[in-house]
Formats: structure tokens, sequence, C-alpha cells
């Protein structure tokens, strides 16, 4: 790389793009109604829709959270009928949880208005913006894969 185009350091940027990231994201939860399935529920949801079922350990260990952490969102999400808990097909003692079809329409639900909010967003910026919004995806998608 020459000095010209050289990135002074990289801690500026990282600050930049974590205050950048958090404001987008609290402002898509922001749109939904209070009492509403919490991010990290919304996580959960997703990847039992995607994954299919799996016990609360791997998807805590997934998810990066604490065990306890996990229970407690599963914990509301079984309470709102969006996930169904049962036994493990091997191992009796343990259990596991899968989506339900309440949970996969909230989730269709959220996705959709949420994707309708960016593309609202979107729609004023400029096609070069755009294009360049659309040029970063792929590098913003290795960063994610690197954290």
């Amino acid at each position: 790389m020459d000095v010209e185009h050289a990135v002074p350091g990289t801690a500026p940027l990282a600050s930049e793009l974590r205050v950048t990231v958090a404001r987008i994201t609290r402002r898509l939860r922001q749109a939904h109604a209070v009492g509403d399935v919490s991010l990290s529920g919304m996580s959960v949801l997703a990847r039992l829709a995607a994954d299919g079922p799996d016990s609360p350990g791997s998807l805590a260990e997934l998810e990066r959270v604490r065990p306890q952490a996990m229970a407690a969102t599963l914990a509301a999400l079984e309470q709102r009928g969006l996930v169904v808990r049962s036994p493990h097909a091997v191992d009796r003692r343990r259990c596991v949880l899968a989506v339900t079809e309440a949970g996969r329409e909230m989730l269709a639900a959220r996705r959709t208005e949420s994707v309708r909010r960016l593309a609202d967003a979107i729609e004023e910026f400029t096609p070069r913006e755009q294009r360049t919004l659309a040029a970063a995806l792929p590098l913003l998608d290795r960063l994610a894969e690197r954290l």
C-alpha cells in the first residue's frame, strides 16, 4: 500500500464505526413497540429459524452470552409462545428449543419493518451514495465474521 493511501491508525475508524452502528441499531430498535421482543430475542429467533432446534447452552455459546442471560431470553420467548421446548432426541435430560409459527411470524414482521425503514432512509441517498453503501457491505460482513 502506498503511503498516500495508508490509514494512519485503525482506532479512530473503529471508534467511529462502533458509534455509527450503535446509532443505526438503536434507531431501528426504537421503532418497535414497548414490550416488544428484545434484540437478543430476535437474534435467537432468527438463529433457530435458520439453523433449526438447538440447546440453550449451544445458543448461549453461539450468541456469545452467559447461560443465565440466554435462559432469561429463552424464558421470555417461551412465555410469549415464540419458541417451544422439547426433550433432546438422544439425551432426555437435556432440552432443545425450536421456533414456533408465531415466532416465525414475529420474525418476518420485524424484518419487514426494519427493512422498510432502512429502505426509506436509503432512498434519500443519491444513486452514487447508494452504490458506495452497497460496495461497503462485503467489507462490513467480513468485519462481522472476524469479531
